[in-house]
C-alpha cells in the first residue's frame, strides 16, 4: 500500500463540508466583532471595559510575583538558545510552581487562574524564554487540559486534571505529514476493538510531544453497525505500547521546542479515553481554539514590550550625527510604532480574555483576530527592532558578549517569533477562517442563493428570505452616529487627545466594510469563497478596527482609574492614527489590486513558462520526497520520547 492509497481521497467540496461541519453553527451570545463586520458598532458590547474579580486578581498577581522570580533566578534563556533544550530542573521547577494547572481548577490540584492572569504569565514566561511559553502554552492552551475541561466525563477529569496540573505534560496530535489545515484527508486510524479502539497512523509537528506524557490524538473511526465514525478525539498515554517519538525535529527559531514526529502502531486506547462522541473530534478541537489561540498573540505582546525596553535603552544611547539615534526621524518612527503597537496588542489581548472570562459574549471571531493580528505585528516590530539595533541587531547575542557589548538577542525574537503567524492557524487560514464567520448572517440568508447544487424552488425561498433581511439591513448602513461630531464624547476629555473622532472613524468604516463585502458578494457570488485577496484585506480591515475600538477603551479605562491616563491616550491616538493609514490602503487595495494578473503568473508558473528564469543558480536542498511517508506500519527508528521527571 502506497502512502497516497492509505490516505483518504476527498473533493474540495467534501473537504468544504468537513470544515463546515465542526464549525460552531449558531450564535448563542452577541459577538462585538461579528457586529462589527455587519456594519453594526457595539461599543455597549466592550465599554465600560469588563474587569477581573478582586479575588482573581489577588490570586493572579501573587503566582505573577513567583514566576517572575523564578524566571529571573532559574531560566537562563541563553543556555536554552544554546543547547536546543529546556534544562530538565527548569521544567520540574515549572511543575513545582503549578505552572501546568494555571487554567486548571484548584479542585484539581491547579491554580484556576482567569485568562486574563494565564495571559500574562505566558507573556512573561515568554520572555524569559519562548520556548518554556511554548511549552506552557501547548500543554494548557491545545493539550489535554483545555478539550477535557469543555468536552470531558467527570471520570476523565478525575483521572487526568489532577496529572496535568502538576506532573504530566500533554500534546495536541492533529496535523500530518500531508495533512496541514484541510483535517478531511486525515490518514490516522481508530478501529473500535471490543472497549477500546486500535490507533494507526503517524503525526507530525507533535509540539510537547517528545516529553510528553499525555497525548490528545485526532483519529478517523470508520463507520461501522454500532459505530458513527468520523474524526474523533482521544486521550491516549504516551508512554502506550506501539507509541513512537520518531525525531525531534529542528527549527529556525524556538529551538528549546520539543517538537517531534510520533508513530501509533497497533495502539489500544480504552473507549473510556474518547473525549465526546465520535465524529466530534474537529468540533472539539475548534472550540478548544477559541480561546486557546489568545495565548499566541499574549506572547506577542511581551515581545512588544521587551522590543520597547531595548529600543529605548539603545537609541537613547547610540548616536550618529551628534545626536541620539532616536531624535532622528527615521528611526523615532519606529519607536512610534513599537509603543503604539505594544499598548494596542496589550489592549486587544486583555479585552478579548476578559470577555473569555464573563462569558458574556461569543468571542471566537475577537481571539482570532487576536491572534491574526498579533502574530503579524509582533513581527514587524521584532523586525524594526533588529532595524533600529543594525548590525547588533543581526548579530547573535553570544557574539555580542564575546566582544564585551551587552547580549540582545534581537535576531533571536526575530527567529522565534516567524512561527506565530503558521502555529495555530497560518495567517492564510486564520482569513478565511475569520471572513467565513464575517460573511455568515450573509450565508444563513442568502446562501441557497449562490449554491449551483440547489433547486429552483430553494432558490426562490431563499431569496424571499434574503430579500426580508436585506430590505432591513441595507438602510442601515447609510448614516449612523459616525457622521455625528457629538458621538462618543466621553472619549474626548479636557486637556487629552481627541479619541472620539478615531471611534466616530470606526462606525463610519465598520459601515463602508460592510457595504463593500455586500457587494463583493452581489458582483462574484458563488465564486466569492475563490477571491481569498480580497478576503484578506476585508479581515484585516475588521482586525484594525477592532484594535483600534479596544486601544480606546483601553486608554479611558486607565484614565478613569487614574493608571497613567495621559500617556494612555497619546498612545491609543498614536495608533489610532497609524491603524487609519493602514485601513485606507486596504480598502484602495480592495478593488486595485494585481489579482487576477497574479493568477495568469502563477499558472504560467506551474506550467512551466518560466522555468528559464530559475537559470543561473544551484540548488543546495537535499535530496528526498517533499512529503515524508506516512504510512501506518511498525517505528523503523529508535524511540526519542523522553518524559521528564
Amino acid at each position: 500500500m502506497t502512502a497516497t492509497s492509505a490516505r483518504p481521497t476527498v473533493s474540495e467540496r467534501e473537504a468544504r463540508q468537513v470544515a463546515e461541519a465542526a464549525r460552531e453553527q449558531d450564535w448563542r451570545k452577541p459577538s462585538f466583532a461579528k457586529e462589527l463586520f455587519l456594519g453594526r458598532f457595539r461599543l455597549d458590547l466592550i465599554h465600560p471595559h469588563p474587569m477581573p474579580d478582586g479575588e482573581d486578581v489577588r490570586r493572579g498577581e501573587e503566582f505573577l510575583t513567583k514566576l517572575r522570580d523564578f524566571c529571573e533566578t532559574r531560566v537562563d534563556g541563553a543556555l536554552i538558545e544554546r543547547e536546543a533544550r529546556i534544562p530538565d530542573e527548569v521544567i520540574n521547577g515549572l511543575k513545582e510552581l503549578g505552572a501546568l494547572g494555571m487554567k486548571i481548577d484548584p479542585k484539581y490540584g491547579g491554580l484556576g487562574l482567569t485568562q486574563v492572569y494565564y495571559n500574562k504569565a505566558l507573556a512573561l514566561a515568554g520572555t524569559a524564554s519562548p520556548a518554556i511559553g511554548a511549552l506552557l502554552s501547548a500543554h494548557q492552551s491545545i493539550g489535554v487540559p483545555q478539550p477535557l475541561k469543555l468536552f470531558g466525563t467527570q471520570a476523565q477529569k478525575e483521572a487526568f486534571l489532577p496529572r496535568l496540573a502538576r506532573t504530566d505534560i500533554s500534546a495536541f496530535l492533529l496535523t500530518e505529514p500531508d495533512v496541514g489545515s484541510d483535517p478531511a484527508r486525515l490518514a490516522t486510524t481508530a478501529v473500535p476493538d471490543g472497549d477500546a479502539y486500535v490507533l494507526d497512523g503517524v503525526k507530525l509537528w507533535t509540539t510537547n510531544g517528545v516529553i510528553a506524557d499525555l497525548l490528545v490524538v485526532m483519529a478517523r473511526v470508520p463507520a461501522s453497525e454500532g459505530h458513527k465514525g468520523g474524526i474523533t478525539a482521544f486521550v491516549v498515554e504516551a508512554s502506550s505500547d506501539g507509541v513512537t517519538v520518531e525525531n525531534r525535529n529542528a527549527f529556525m527559531g524556538l529551538r528549546g521546542l520539543e517538537n517531534g514526529v510520533t508513530r501509533f502502531h497497533r495502539v489500544r486506547v480504552p473507549a473510556a479515553n474518547r473525549i465526546g462522541p465520535e465524529g466530534a473530534g474537529l468540533k472539539i478541537a475548534l472550540t478548544t481554539l477559541n480561546t486557546g489561540r489568545l495565548s499566541l498573540p499574549a506572547m506577542c505582546v511581551g515581545s512588544g514590550k521587551w522590543c520597547l525596553k531595548i529600543a529605548r535603552e539603545w537609541s537613547g544611547v547610540r548616536e550618529q550625527w551628534g545626536r541620539p539615534i532616536a531624535r532622528h526621524e527615521a528611526v523615532g518612527s519606529k519607536i512610534a510604532f513599537i509603543a503604539a503597537t505594544t499598548f494596542a496588542l496589550e489592549a486587544v489581548v486583555d479585552l478579548a480574555s476578559q470577555m473569555a472570562d464573563e462569558d458574556r459574549n461569543d468571542i471566537r471571531i475577537e481571539a482570532a483576530l487576536a491572534k491574526l493580528y498579533g502574530s503579524e505585528m509582533g513581527c514587524l516590530m521584532a523586525d524594526e527592532l533588529v532595524q533600529i539595533r543594525g548590525g547588533r541587531g543581526f548579530e547573535t547575542a553570544d557574539s555580542l558578549a564575546a566582544r564585551g557589548e551587552r547580549a540582545v538577542p534581537a535576531e533571536q525574537l526575530l527567529r522565534d517569533l516567524r512561527i506565530n503567524r503558521i502555529f495555530e492557524g497560518s495567517t492564510e487560514i486564520m482569513h478565511l477562517l475569520i471572513a467565513r464567520e464575517a460573511v455568515d448572517a450573509h450565508l444563513s440568508v442568502a446562501g441557497d442563493l449562490i449554491d449551483p447544487d440547489k433547486s429552483l424552488q430553494d432558490k426562490a425561498r431563499a431569496g424571499a428570505k434574503a430579500g426580508g433581511f436585506y430590505a432591513r439591513w441595507l438602510p442601515k448602513l447609510v448614516a449612523g452616529p459616525g457622521q455625528l461630531p457629538g458621538s462618543y464624547g466621553e472619549f474626548h476629555p479636557t486637556g487629552h487627545p481627541d479619541l472620539s473622532t478615531h471611534l466616530r472613524f470606526v462606525e463610519r468604516t465598520a459601515r463602508k466594510l460592510a457595504r463593500s463585502t455586500f457587494y463583493a458578494m452581489s458582483r462574484w457570488q458563488g465564486r466569492m469563497e475563490t477571491k481569498q485577496g480580497f478576503l484578506g484585506r476585508i479581515v484585516d480591515i475588521g482586525a484594525e478596527l477592532f484594535a483600534m475600538s479596544a486601544t480606546c477603551v483601553r486608554a479611558e479605562l486607565l484614565r478613569s482609574t487614574g493608571d497613567h491616563g495621559r500617556e494612555a491616550y497619546q498612545l491609543a491616538d498614536a495608533f489610532c492614527r497609524q491603524a487609519r493609514i493602514r485601513v485606507e490602503e486596504l480598502f484602495g487595495r480592495l478593488w486595485t489590486n494585481t489579482d487576477e494578473l497574479d493568477r495568469k503568473v502563477v499558472s504560467g508558473v506551474l506550467g512551466g513558462a518560466y522555468t528559464w528564469l530559475e537559470d543561473g543558480i544551484v540548488d543546495p536542498s537535499g535530496d528526498g520526497p517533499w512529503i515524508a511517508d506516512a504510512i501506518p506500519g511498525p517505528p523503523t527508528k529508535p524511540n526519542t520520547h523522553r518524559p521528564i521527571r
